[in-house]
């Protein structure tokens, strides 16, 4: 304890843990979303924990039909596996990353917010809980192999379009290229481009 003394004014200056100043109240406007990795099938407990020490968490789900060995069940998953979003001040990121389960807070240099627009999107979802299924995350220009149908087998690039989504092919010889209308169903990314 550091005590100073002012002529007719004492003030005494104790120590304060770690643990309570994240217990003091910040306002709204410092906290912003954020994506937290969760260990593997960690991301209810996580949800679960950070709502015990004051953070909002995120955590759309939604039913799945499951195959099991016998028969098919509904179960409700978590739409982005091993993802939960949290709402909180950077000032309180060791008290999240320091929950159990919590991997890191996602971004390419620092934690960086999830932007307003996907977060109302999520919530709202997250509110219906739909029948849904995870799919591949499709980037225009991101190199795709057909998976169904009759071009099953053919490499390109993935083109989306407001009417119809396409495949690119080239001839680099010719330095032509073509658009061949596929459905984003019909498409799997290509893992290793050889």
């Amino acid at each position: 304890m550091i005590a100073t003394s002012h002529p007719g004014l004492v003030v005494k200056n104790e120590p304060v843990s770690i643990l309570e100043q994240e217990r003091v109240p910040r306002s709204n406007s410092d906290c912003q979303w954020y994506a937290l990795q969760t260990q593997s099938r960690h991301e209810k407990q996580v949800r679960d924990r950070l709502q015990a020490i004051g953070i909002e968490p995120l955590l759309p789900v939604g039913r799945q039909r499951r195959q099991w060995s016998d028969r098919k069940v509904w179960t409700t998953l978590p739409l982005f596996t091993g993802y939960c979003f949290a709402n909180f001040a950077l000032v309180r990121s060791l008290v999240v990353l320091q929950t159990p389960g919590v991997v890191r807070i996602v971004g390419t240099v620092r934690p960086e917010p999830i932007p307003a627009e996907e977060i109302a999107v999520f919530q709202r979802v997250a509110s219906m809980n739909p029948v849904m299924e995870p799919c591949d995350y499709l980037t225009e220009g991101a190199w795709v192999e057909v998976i169904h149908g009759p071009l099953v087998g053919l490499r390109g690039q993935f083109v989306r379009r407001t009417s119809h989504h396409g495949l690119v092919i080239r001839s680099s010889l010719l330095q032509r290229a073509a658009l061949i209308h596929i459905e984003s169903d019909e498409v799997a990314p290509v893992q290793h481009l050889s």
